[in-house]
């Protein structure tokens, strides 16, 4: 059996990781054991590279860096449709699904789930939508993906860390600092988004939504726990949609997305479904997608849940009660 790889964006974090990565070697030798190392180069590289590894034959796939780089080595999986585990190693701005599955921020922590943890087998999603060429495209999301608000606070994040001076994007300019700031001032200036939705085999209803989150994980925008009942194995969607607030009630109840405790507004409503169907209401108008704190295209979308489809390296949960 070939050894475990890690897939390492060193662009992670705005930078953060290339500089941070000799340590991460050093405690991952020490509390997981031997394993091989491919560095990503740019966008796309940890989709080919884990599909490569994993038709050789590689058991356990690491992924070291943010939502974004764990959604590219697992999309790399499950393009090759071989039951490679998934490890994840911490290391991006995000790390919103590390936080579903419960995987800590510590490297010696992180690498003692990937040598002693649990597998277990968890759903995906697949989202159907338009590219940004405006051919249809298609890819697979492990936590949340989402329209409206959403997808305009990412925009900023991220354009945040491109224009942060080098060396400050580790600390101000990421993380919940940077999505709670970029999240209040999209509430401010941002009209809400109407939109026609389909869930499962039900008609088509118009909505006017702030956003709309097609959860399968628990958390999104840096550690907002927008779908708190999500499951990660009930063959579900868990579908939020946050309906046309104002800017002052985003700005009041904004803790509440952090806490979980938004599901009590009265204009945020909760569903479980297994396909969801999306359009703009008007289609001259761009409604823009965030599929795991990635940006890939527009509506018109269709999100379905891919039962049982990866296997993942957990921690070893005490008791009858899983935190999946």
């Amino acid at each position: 059996m070939p050894l475990p790889l890690v897939i390492v964006n060193p662009a992670s974090g705005a930078g953060s990781m290339a500089r941070a990565w000799p340590g991460f070697a050093s405690e991952l030798r020490s509390h997981f054991g031997p394993f091989r190392v491919s560095f990503t180069e740019k966008v796309g590289d940890g989709v080919t590279i884990a599909a490569e590894a994993a038709e050789k034959g590689v058991g356990l796939i690491i992924a070291c860096g943010g939502d974004g780089t764990v959604s590219e080595v697992a999309n790399g999986i499950l393009s090759s449709g071989k039951m490679v585990s998934l490890g994840i190693l911490p290391g991006g701005t995000g790390g919103d699904f590390r936080k579903t599955i419960g995987v800590s921020t510590r490297v010696r922590e992180a690498a003692r789930v990937l040598r002693e943890g649990q597998t277990r087998v968890i759903d995906v999603g697949r989202v159907s939508f338009v590219g940004e060429n405006g051919i249809h495209a298609s890819r697979y999301f492990l936590g949340v993906a989402s329209f409206g608000m959403s997808a305009e606070v990412v925009k900023h994040v991220k354009d945040g860390e491109s224009e942060a001076p080098s060396g400050q994007s580790s600390g101000l300019f990421r993380g919940r600092i940077s999505y709670g700031v970029s999240m209040l001032r999209e509430a401010i200036r941002s009209p809400a988004t109407r939109v026609v939705v389909q869930l499962d085999d039900q008609p088509e209803r118009s909505l006017t939504v702030a956003a709309l989150c097609v959860a399968n994980a628990r958390y999104f925008g840096g550690g907002m726990k927008i779908a708190p009942k999500a499951r990660l194995d009930d063959g579900k969607f868990d579908v939020i949609a946050i309906g046309d607030l104002g800017a002052l009630k985003v700005l009041t109840n904004a803790p509440l997305i952090y806490t979980g405790t938004h599901l009590s507004i009265e204009q945020v409503k909760h569903t479980l479904a297994k396909k969801v169907g999306a359009r703009a209401f008007d289609e001259e108008h761009e409604v823009h997608l965030e599929i795991d704190g990635e940006l890939p295209g527009r509506l018109p979308a269709t999100f379905q849940v891919v039962p049982a489809a990866l296997k993942i390296r957990c921690p070893v949960y005490r008791g009858s009660t899983s935190k999946l």
